[in-house]
């Protein structure tokens, strides 16, 4: 659901989404100030909850567009995985990706006994044969 915004907020936001510059994209959206005034209004409007909720949908549409989700990278690496000319070693990769993907190596650990709360980390020596 798109936010309803005049051309020259849509202009605005449009603009400072492609460049991260409000005062600049103020004035190229068609807004006209002197002085200072460019850099306030700009400010304002960076603050109109309209204009904020514009940004946030069009970024979340750009993300869609350019970041992989997870269909994509499970593709990606099955076709490496199946590539022939492919390095074994980033072949075996590809697979093991795929595989933790779906929950091939899922380790489970039973506790037995009770907890007290308190966590402790060492290192025991194999060597010695010392029972703790």
């Amino acid at each position: 659901m798109m936010v309803d915004l005049n051309i020259k907020q849509k202009r605005f936001a449009d603009y400072y989404i492609e460049t991260g510059n409000a005062t600049a994209s103020y004035l190229r959206a068609g807004y006209e100030a002197e002085g200072n005034a460019a850099e306030v209004n700009a400010s304002r409007l960076l603050r109109n909850a309209k204009v904020l909720e514009y940004i946030k949908e069009r970024n979340e549409q750009l993300d869609v567009g350019l970041i992989a989700d997870i269909t994509e990278t499970k593709r990606f690496w099955t076709e490496i995985m199946r590539d022939e000319e492919a390095d074994m070693k980033d072949r075996l990769k590809a697979s093991e990706f795929i595989a933790k993907t779906n929950g091939a190596f899922v380790e489970k650990k039973e506790l037995q006994g009770g907890f007290n709360g308190k966590i402790e980390f060492g290192f025991i020596d194999p060597s010695v044969n010392e029972k703790y």
